[in-house]
């Protein structure tokens, strides 16, 4: 508005100009009145020609002033969007529109060092990946081996130390709710302080396959243009060498089933869910319906996260048993150069569904026994969630549900691998979406 006014003065100050110039110029002229009038129109003829040869130049002139101020403008809103600038903790660094931070959720783990070699090891470019540790808990010792990584790594530290009301029943679980408000306030500082458009959050418990950033690069286009993706994640729940097949690490899926344990989100999703960010067990409210709102993640047949972290408020739930066992890739894939369109929905929604519902129907005796004549992929119904449990149990699987959801599921469907053949655990042709209840 400011500069309309401007280039406004401007206009009607040159057009004065001009009028008072040729007003002089008349008062200085000496007219022979007495003359005829053919003399008389011809110098008014002159005259008015010469105004309209100066107007044109002024409107020429307003012209390009016009066109300068827009292109001053368009450069420095393009040097704002191409180049931005960030300060942590007093300290300055820039990085460009397009990158996408790793934030690296931190409490009091020292081994956080075994995390940051990994993803300072792999990053492909400083600029396209700047690091941000994000501290909970005021740990002077994971602190200070933070700091020792100077300038390869941005740490943030959450200010709000405070105790936490929990209800009586949940006092032991107090942690879930220390950690859920932590993920709050990083996430608040990296889309709303920092202003970044996108981030891959990981703990500070994880290891990463050497295509990690690939990964994420690579589906990013996805996340962005497929309004039914809400996360990527690096991890697949099922993800034990015996259940993938590990000669095929370029191959992803859609899942309904929210992994986390290394995940992408955009700003225009945290601008959704951060006004009524939970208290507590943020993961699984994340899972929620409410949330959810029938959206899929992408997540890999083969993880390219692996967690350390025995040790935690999860007291080490699922560690000895299945966490532990999950495996890294270890094979570079060009995701960028792959064609991923595959994935969008209404692609998938087709060929996925119809390759699974066209496979012979088979037992878990018969795939047990391999008692089975068909060389190729196959299909196990279930119709019930004690079906789904038990199947799953014997086939070595995670069993449980989050708001109906089974691990890695998509409408309900789980890939896997069964004695080098693949296996799809699957709903009936019939089904009409998931149950919270199971």
């Amino acid at each position: 508005m400011r500069r309309n006014h401007y280039i406004l003065i401007c206009a009607l100050s040159l057009t004065l100009w001009v009028f008072v110039s040729h007003y002089i110029f008349l008062g200085r002229t000496n007219f022979d009145f007495s003359t005829n009038s053919e003399n008389v129109d011809k110098k008014l003829n002159e005259l008015s020609a010469d105004i309209n040869s100066e107007l044109e130049l002024h409107d020429s002139m307003i012209e390009n002033l016009q066109q300068n101020i827009i292109a001053k403008r368009r450069e420095k809103e393009k040097a704002e969007h191409e180049r931005m600038q960030v300060v942590i903790n007093n300290e300055k660094f820039h990085y460009s529109n397009s990158a996408i931070p790793v934030v690296v959720i931190a409490c009091n783990r020292v081994s956080i060092s075994r995390c940051l070699d990994m993803l300072i090891k792999h990053r492909p470019s400083v600029e396209k990946f700047p690091i941000i540790v994000s501290q909970d808990c005021n740990h002077e010792a994971t602190t200070n081996v933070i700091k020792s990584y100077q300038n390869q790594v941005h740490l943030i530290q959450q200010p709000d130390q405070s105790e936490i009301s929990v209800p009586p029943k949940e006092k032991k679980f107090k942690g879930y709710f220390k950690i859920a408000r932590h993920y709050g306030w990083a996430l608040n500082q990296t889309f709303y302080e920092f202003n970044f458009n996108s981030a891959i959050i990981i703990e500070d418990d994880l290891d990463i396959a050497p295509d990690f950033y690939e990964y994420f690069l690579g589906t990013y286009p996805l996340l962005k243009n497929d309004p039914s993706l809400w996360c990527v994640s690096a991890w697949n729940d099922n993800g034990k060498p015996n259940l993938i097949d590990t000669r095929s690490p370029e191959l992803l899926y859609r899942t309904d089933f929210f992994p986390g344990l290394g995940w992408m989100l955009t700003k225009d999703l945290w601008d959704e869910i951060s006004t009524k960010w939970p208290r507590s067990y943020w993961d699984d409210w994340i899972r929620q319906p409410e949330q959810r709102k029938d959206r899929s993640c992408i997540r890999p047949e083969v993880s390219r996260t692996r967690t350390f972290g025995k040790i935690g408020v999860s007291n080490g739930m699922y560690f000895d048993k299945h966490l532990k066992f999950i495996h890294l890739n270890s094979e570079f894939v060009p995701f960028t150069k792959l064609n991923l369109t595959y994935l969008l929905r209404e692609n998938y929604d087709v060929e996925y569904v119809k390759l699974v519902y066209s496979l012979p129907t088979v037992t878990y005796e018969e795939l047990k026994m391999n008692t089975i004549q068909h060389n190729g992929a196959v299909r196990i119904a279930y119709y019930t969630k004690d079906q789904f449990r038990r199947n799953a149990k014997f086939l070595g699987l995670m069993d449980d549900f989050r708001s109906g959801v089974p691990r890695t599921g998509y409408r309900g469907i789980v890939s896997f691998i069964f004695n080098s053949r693949r296996v799809f655990l699957a709903p009936h042709p019939s089904w009409r979406g998931y149950d919270p209840t199971w």
